[in-house]
């Protein structure tokens, strides 16, 4: 069974970080791991209080994992502070790690800071480079090529800006009012668009800790990029789709083993 390791916050609510990318990973068909980066006190319409790992205990975490099991496919999201991103950069060089996804946590679905101001130049200097694709949303992107994005072509504009800047593949998602549901992959100097139907569901919590988590089973288990974005954002549209709705929001992650026979 091929294995795949979540570098992440934890989400008291599970909707999104670890136990999203966890859900998401066992469905998707591979086993999934985690190295927890800080744990949350949030739900689904707020973070109210954050405590980070520190960076001892998460070079531990990594350790125990790489020096037993170790993952075919690694995803990193929140990661809230530098000290942790240079540790989680150090252990991923030291034990040669393939097929990393880093999807850049700034910002909660419900506007909660999750980074210090420091950290993303931190992210963007020591994990981008390792990456085999980064997954920044239109405000992460802005933010990590300094371009202004409002149109499609902006969106080209700023994707090739951070994957040549960083060399490596970019997927832009379009899901903040620009192009409606459509995303933007740049990869070995050229672009591939993947087109989405806008689907209104309000419970979006976690969609871009699921979406990244599975780009990163896919790539697990072999699948080439191109096919493991198609493959991961049919798979999230699926759980959009079903409209689960658990409380005042949920992520839509919560319905996936609905899903299971088709993405395992």
């Amino acid at each position: 069974m091929k294995t795949a390791l979540s570098i992440a916050g934890s989400d008291s609510c599970g909707g999104a970080g670890i136990q999203a990318d966890i859900k998401t990973m066992t469905v998707n068909g591979v086993y999934a791991m985690s190295a927890v980066t800080a744990l949350t006190a949030q739900n689904t319409t707020g973070v109210t209080a954050i405590q980070e790992a520190t960076p001892e205990f998460l070079k531990q975490q990594l350790d125990a994992v790489f020096t037993d099991i170790f993952p075919d496919a690694v995803k990193i999201g929140m990661v809230s502070s530098s000290g942790l991103i240079r540790v989680i950069a150090d252990r991923l060089r030291f034990y040669n790690a393939k097929n990393i996804v880093v999807d850049p946590v700034m910002v909660s679905t419900s506007e909660a800071k999750l980074m210090q101001t420091e950290a993303v130049s931190t992210l963007a200097k020591e994990l981008l480079p390792l990456a085999a694709v980064v997954t920044p949303n239109i405000p992460e992107a802005r933010v990590l090529s300094g371009l202004a994005i409002e149109t499609p072509e902006e969106m080209e504009n700023a994707a090739k800006a951070i994957g040549d800047k960083y060399n490596c593949a970019v997927l832009l998602k379009g899901g903040h009012s620009i192009n409606d549901a459509n995303d933007l992959l740049y990869s070995n100097g050229s672009f591939k668009w993947f087109e989405g139907k806008r689907i209104n569901n309000p419970n979006t919590h976690g969609t871009g800790c699921t979406l990244s988590s599975a780009i990163a089973s896919n790539l697990a288990k072999g699948y080439d990029l191109e096919t493991a974005v198609q493959r991961s954002k049919e798979y999230i549209s699926g759980a959009l789709a079903a409209m689960l709705n658990l409380g005042r929001g949920s992520g839509p992650i919560n319905h996936a083993f609905d899903l299971n026979s088709k993405f395992a």
